[in-house]
């Protein structure tokens, strides 16, 4: 099965200089692969034109004469940049002519010209943001929402644990993924009346549902999914993206200091980097917005190219194992 990526090509802090790069390694990687660059055509020619060996015929061009800007209010992203880069980006995925959409431009925009051109599934209230957050297993948690919704009823959160199972059974491969419920204590008592009701919901549902999880269980990796509200799934997102930073910093600065110093970290130089490797969050890019009659992958606005690779990655797992059509057969089965 061939699969068509359509980039927003104009998108995020650095545009074509990340993503025209990181399309043309995924090419080299993936042969089944085809990509559509989404943007000012001059723009795109010139960046394309520093890798002569990238397989032209699996690229098309799309022409777009605009482009949302990080602080571009929704308003103006979805009713006046009609021919916005994202915009016609997402289009090519309703109309069928891709697969997945990657954009790492304004998050709400893209959330909002993607519900309204999409639409959302049958059974489902409201779309969530899901990504991965690294944990000490050396592997991720994945988390939602992690901003789309700041309010939720426990049906919303149930919804969000049902999609981030079919997520993660096809992105990760794993089978029967764990399901926690980010609380303040592990007890089933614990809780406003959202958080308790939800858990009774989970309880219920044929979920592989662990519990109650506490903050720190996301870093552990406890569960495989952790269900939350927006308001909270933002701030831990936050937090953790600010504590990766934090440790490339501190290692940064012992290279700094006096030579012994330097001396003992050249000695723990092979440890460090690998868990500065672990706990990169560049490793964990891209975040779908599930419950989307469309697969739309949301890559980190300052993402570099290496990071922009890992939102390419997932956008081609979720579209070749058809990640929307299984969500939409897990609702309709819900349903009935």
């Amino acid at each position: 099965m061939s699969v068509t990526l359509a980039i927003d090509a104009m998108g995020g802090d650095h545009g074509v200089v990340v993503t025209v790069p990181a399309c043309c390694d995924f090419l080299e990687k993936h042969a089944d692969v085809k990509i559509a660059l989404v943007g000012d055509p001059e723009l795109l020619k010139q960046a394309l034109g520093q890798f002569p060996t990238v397989p032209m015929e699996r690229i098309q061009i799309i022409s777009a004469s605009e482009i949302v800007l990080m602080d571009d209010p929704i308003e103006v992203a979805l009713r006046r940049k009609k021919d916005s880069s994202m915009r016609v980006a997402i289009e090519l995925v309703k109309e069928g002519a891709a697969d997945a959409v990657i954009s790492s431009g304004n998050t709400g925009a893209l959330m909002a010209i993607s519900r309204y051109i999409l639409k959302t599934l049958d059974g489902v209230d409201r779309p969530a943001i899901a990504t991965a957050i690294p944990n000490e297993l050396g592997m991720g948690t994945t988390m939602l929402d992690l901003g789309a919704n700041a309010d939720c009823e426990p049906m919303h959160l149930l919804q969000f644990a049902q999609m981030a199972n079919v997520m993660v059974q096809v992105v990760d491969g794993k089978p029967n993924p764990s399901i926690g419920l980010l609380n303040i204590g592990e007890e089933v008592i614990k809780g406003n009346d959202v958080v308790k009701q939800a858990g009774e919901l989970l309880r219920a549902s044929n979920l592989n549902f662990y519990g109650n999880v506490e903050g720190n269980d996301i870093f552990k990796g406890t569960t495989d999914i952790v269900v939350c509200d927006g308001f909270v799934g933002n701030v831990v997102l936050k937090a953790s993206e600010g504590l990766a930073k934090m440790m490339s910093g501190l290692i940064r600065q012992e290279f700094n200091r006096s030579w012994l110093t330097k001396l003992m970290a050249v000695c723990s130089m092979i440890p460090l980097l690998r868990v500065r490797k672990r706990v990169d969050h560049r490793r964990y890019n891209g975040a779908v917005l599930l419950g989307l009659r469309g697969c739309v992958i949301k890559s980190h606005g300052s993402a570099d190219r290496f990071a922009f690779g890992f939102a390419l990655d997932r956008a081609y797992e979720a579209a070749k194992n058809r990640m929307v059509e299984r969500i939409a057969s897990a609702f309709v089965v819900e349903i009935k």
